[in-house]
């Protein structure tokens, strides 16, 4: 079985990047087990940060390694919070408090369209690659759903009345952004990508 490392010691997204590739005989390692130091994310893009963190994970253990980087898009704010949506939940009190920020900001806009956005970079070498996935949908008028994971509660994605929080998570994790990234990823590697 190809052993890859997901530069994330988000247990939530490890979870589910293991639940993909298992399909493709691909056993995930994370950040913990492998030891990975934390890398700065100074880049201004989805691409740029996945791949600052891929790169630094295959350096570190000469494993071929992923890495993402995702945020929320949202329209009537010109695509903020976008790649710096993590950033700005700490810079507003966490979830769910920035969620009512969110709202504020909205106010009485008409257009509350919004998508997430993954990019996942995969670097084995001098090698890189870049997967992208979206999912599109709008920003609920408040948030609803007790799974509490970054801003899935106030996003309703296109073809469902539920939010992300309200999803059952199967559900959601075939309809999500990082889902789709990880299906073309799973596409190249069944090429016979390097790794």
């Amino acid at each position: 079985m190809r052993r890859l490392l997901l530069a994330t010691r988000n247990a939530h997204k490890l979870a589910e990047a293991r639940a993909i590739l298992a399909a493709a005989s691909v056993a995930v390692v994370g950040a913990d087990e492998a030891g990975l130091p934390d890398v700065a994310e100074t880049g201004t893009t989805f691409e740029e940060n996945a791949l600052i963190k891929a790169r630094a994970g295959f350096a570190h253990t000469g494993l071929p390694t992923l890495a993402d980087d995702s945020g929320l898009c949202i329209r009537a704010l010109n695509d903020a919070p976008g790649v710096y949506s993590a950033r700005f939940a700490q810079q507003n009190g966490g979830y769910p408090a920035v969620f009512e920020v969110i709202q504020r900001r909205l106010g009485n806009a008409s257009d509350r369209s919004a998508f997430f956005k993954c990019c996942i970079a995969f670097a084995a070498g001098a090698e890189h690659h870049f997967f992208t996935g979206e999912v599109h949908g709008r920003i609920a008028p408040e948030a609803r759903g007790g799974k509490l994971f970054g801003y899935d509660p106030i996003f309703v994605p296109d073809g469902y009345a539920q939010t992300f929080g309200e999803l059952d998570e199967r559900v959601k994790n075939a309809l999500s952004h990082r889902a789709r990234a990880l299906e073309k990823l799973v596409a190249f590697l069944a090429r016979g990508a390097a790794g």
